[in-house]
C-alpha cells in the first residue's frame, strides 16, 4: 500500500500496490500448470509402464499365443487370458525352489545390514572410542570398493572356509558389501538427533542400550526404512554374486530365470510369470513402506 499526500504532508488516500506485469513466460507457465500437463504425465507414466503391463499381459497367456501374436491382442481378443501360466510355474520346481533361496538370501541379508549399520551408525555419531574419525573415514572410502574387485579373493576365502555356493556365503557377501552404506547413511542421519534430547535421557537414567532402542531408533525409523527397501531390492535383484557363489540348489530367482532364458522357445509360458512374480514383490515392498522411504530421502532437507 502506498500513501498519497497533498501539499501540507497530510495523507489523503491509500491506494493499492500497482500489481507486476506478467512476463510471457510466467502466463505460458500457469496456463500450462493445470489439467493439460495433469494428462501429460498421467501418458508419461502409462508410457513408463507399458513393459510390466506386456509383461503382466504375457504371464497370462499361453505359450502359443505368445508366439502367434503380440501382448497388445489381449484387448481384442480378451480369450486369450488364462492363469494356466501360473499353474505350470508352481509346478516348475526350480522357479518355486529358487523364489524361496531369494527369499532365504534377500531377508537376513536386510536384517543384518540395518541391524549392524543402526548400531554402527549410532556408535559413530553419539559414541566417543580411539580413532573413531578415522574408523569412519575407512568405512566411506570402503562405498568405492566395486564388487568385481573383492569376487576372486573372497572366491577363495569362502572356498577355504567350506562356505563357497552355500546360502550363508551369499549373505555374508552380500552384508559384507551393504554395511559401507548403510553405515554412512544412518550416522549422517543419527548425528542430526539434537544433542540435548539424548542429554535428558542420560540424566533420567538411560544407558546407551536404553538410548539407542529407546529414543533413536523411533527417531530414525524413516532412515532405517529407507536403508532397508536400498537393500531388499539390490539383494533381491542380484544377479553377478549369485553366479559366482550360489551352487545350481541354491540359486536365486534371477539366476533360475537367466537358466530359462536359454530355453528361451520351449519355456516362454513359465519365463514370463515368473519375471513379473520377481519384480512384483521388490514393488510390493517399495509401496508398503513408500510413505517412509520418501520421509527418510527428505530428511535434513527441511530444518
Amino acid at each position: 500500500m502506498t500513501a498519497q499526500a497533498d501539499v501540507a504532508g497530510a495523507p489523503l488516500t491509500r491506494t493499492p500496490d500497482a500489481k507486476p506485469k506478467e512476463s510471457l513466460g510466467s502466463r505460458i507457465v500457469a496456463r500450462l500448470g493445470g489439467g493439460l500437463v495433469r494428462v501429460f504425465l498421467v501418458l508419461v507414466a502409462l508410457f513408463w509402464l507399458m513393459p510390466t503391463i506386456g509383461l503382466l499381459l504375457s504371464s497370462l497367456r499361453s505359450s502359443s499365443d505368445i508366439n502367434r501374436s503380440g501382448w497388445w491382442t489381449v484387448f481384442t481378443e480378451p480369450a486369450q487370458l488364462t492363469v494356466d501360466s501360473y499353474q505350470r510355474l508352481l509346478e516348475n520346481e526350480d522357479i518355486t525352489d529358487s523364489l524361496l533361496n531369494t527369499v532365504l538370501i534377500t531377508v537376513p541379508t536386510t536384517v543384518l545390514v540395518v541391524v549392524i549399520g543402526s548400531l554402527a551408525g549410532y556408535a559413530f555419531a553419539w559414541m566417543r572410542f580411539p580413532g573413531r574419525d578415522w574408523w569412519f573415514v575407512g568405512v566411506v572410502g570402503l562405498l568405492v570398493v566395486p564388487i568385481q574387485v573383492a569376487l576372486l579373493p573372497i572366491a577363495e576365502l569362502f572356498g577355504d572356509l567350506g562356505l563357497f555356493g552355500s546360502i550363508l556365503g551369499v549373505v555374508l557377501f552380500h552384508v559384507a558389501f551393504g554395511l559401507p552404506f548403510a553405515i554412512f547413511l544412518l550416522r549422517n542421519f543419527f548425528a542430526e538427533i539434537p544433542r540435548e534430547l539424548l542429554e535428558a535421557a542420560r540424566l533420567d537414567g538411560a544407558g546407551e542400550i536404553r538410548l539407542f532402542t529407546r529414543v533413536v531408533m523411533p527417531l530414525g525409523g524413516p532412515a532405517i526404512a529407507s536403508l532397508g527397501i536400498f537393500q531388499f531390492l539390490w539383494v533381491w535383484n542380484d544377479l553377478l554374486v549369485a553366479l559366482v557363489f550360489a551352487r545350481p540348489e541354491n540359486q536365486p530367482v534371477t539366476v533360475a530365470l537367466q537358466t530359462q532364458v536359454r530355453q528361451f522357445g520351449n519355456n516362454i509360458d513359465v519365463l514370463a510369470p515368473g519375471a513379473f512374480i520377481s519384480m512384483v514383490i521388490p514393488l510390493a515392498v517399495f509401496f508398503a513402506f513408500q510413505r517412509q522411504f520418501i520421509s527418510g530421502v527428505m530428511a535434513g532437507a527441511v530444518k
